[in-house]
């Protein structure tokens, strides 16, 4: 933000300028107003990624190991299933196990730009000492953020909008599913237990002292977003957002990127509405959102509900679709769940990005072209999971390589093309 503000151009700038096929000045001006947040941190040697107006929606996909299942294996393949998917950014939310190694290991072995949230560290180290949660002191959770910024990580998901007054109108406004966010319920029972202020909102400048220290982006968690439909856009969810607004002011004053995470559930009739007054209440600071999911019958399905949200979501000015996948609400995914939950993120994101990127409609284009003259290898090797395309037309082939066996030779591209050849 300083190098923008400076009107000048960092290399991280000319490097998403490029990629994106945007123009340069307009991208500078972006990120010196907090519009636009650069996702890199000083330590990591990563592609920087660009989140907000003006650019491409991004994706990313959540990993991590949980306290039952423990497989450092499992999650690096998991961080490479995404990348290779197409996943902008990964997060790894582990929660069990080594966590400095888990996290070390992935981000050593897949070059991609990676987000924490550090007070899962903290109560990793509050367990391991044979302690409550609600036990730990400040130091322990700035300790935390400070191992991530060293160790690299480019975007810190810190829950500071939980604060005090919140947690006492908590009391005063209950919930059909109550707090769903594990950082926000963290920092709401620690204020409960101890009777004291966040510590991240009391020592919010020191907070920003940190980041700006590494350049690295804060992501503001919403603690109180809703986990289920019947809470969407309460009372508790929109408090939480003007406390973060607030926030987003306080970060761009001291030269640190900010940008807002978004709810969860919210049935499809609100979710413009949401994105409308997140980007009112936070001065148009890149919103990031979970899903929204927009029905919470679908387990099993979650993926879906979610890519239907985050294209409507979009669409309405979310910058940053975080991934759900099937087994959301229900266990760990594995790599099978992680890789469809990244494919239909992306084609949420890639629905929306083609109505405003010349280039990203070509792919659609060139797809139909295909299509239209029955070339069938062109069409898969244009389809967003190719290797699932190539192995469905494989295991039906037709009797005839120029259709397909839904059709046949009853197929409506290949009988008009025909007559309409005869007719020349």
């Amino acid at each position: 933000m300083k190098i923008a503000r400076n009107r000048e151009y960092s290399k991280e700038m000319k490097i998403i300028a490029k990629k994106e096929g945007v123009d340069i000045e307009k991208l500078r001006r972006r990120v010196a107003a907090g519009h636009v947040v650069i996702l890199k941190n000083l330590r990591h040697d990563v592609e920087p990624v660009g989140v907000g107006t003006g650019l491409r929606v991004k994706v990313n996909a959540n990993i991590g190991t949980s306290m039952d299942i423990i497989d450092m294996e499992a999650e690096v393949r998991k961080a490479k299933i995404a990348k290779k998917y197409g996943a902008d950014t990964i997060m790894d939310l582990s929660t069990g196990g080594d966590l400095n190694e888990i996290r070390r290991r992935i981000m050593r072995e897949v070059p991609i730009v990676i987000g924490t949230v550090p007070i899962y560290q903290a109560a990793w180290k509050m367990l391991e000492r044979k302690k409550a949660i609600v036990e730990m002191s400040e130091d322990d959770m700035f300790n935390a953020v400070e191992t991530h910024l060293k160790d690299g990580v480019d975007f810190l998901t810190i829950h500071v909008g939980v604060t005090k007054e919140a947690v006492e109108k908590m009391k005063k406004n209950p919930r059909v599913v109550g707090t769903v966010s594990r950082g926000g319920t963290f920092h709401a029972a620690w204020i409960l237990h101890n009777g004291e202020e966040n510590p991240f909102y009391r020592n919010y400048d020191y907070l920003l002292e940190l980041l700006a220290e590494y350049d690295a982006t804060i992501s503001l968690g919403d603690g109180l977003r809703p986990g289920g439909l019947p809470d969407a856009t309460d009372f508790l969810q929109i408090h939480e957002l003007y406390t973060i607004g607030q926030l987003v002011r306080r970060a761009r004053e001291r030269g640190v990127q900010a940008m807002v995470e978004g709810p969860g559930h919210i049935p499809i009739d609100q979710i413009e509405a949401n994105v409308r007054i997140a980007k009112i209440a936070t001065d148009n600071a890149p919103f990031y959102v979970l899903g929204p999911l927009v029905t919470d019958i679908a387990s099993g399905y979650d993926h879906i509900t979610a890519a239907i949200g985050g294209a409507i979501a979009a669409m309405a000015g979310a910058d940053f679709l975080c991934y759900v996948t099937p087994a959301e609400h229900l266990a760990l995914p594995n790599e099978e769940e992680v890789k469809r939950g990244v494919i239909a993120t992306r084609i949420a994101a890639h629905a929306v990005n083609l109505t405003r990127f010349e280039d990203e409609y070509k792919w659609d284009h060139r797809m139909s072209e295909a299509r239209g003259k029955l070339r069938w290898d062109e069409q898969l090797n244009l389809s967003i999971d190719k290797e699932n395309a190539i192995k469905i037309r494989k295991e039906r082939y037709p009797h005839s390589p120029q259709v397909c066996t839904m059709c046949g030779e009853l197929c409506a591209i290949k009988i008009l093309r025909e007559y309409l050849e005869e007719k020349k």
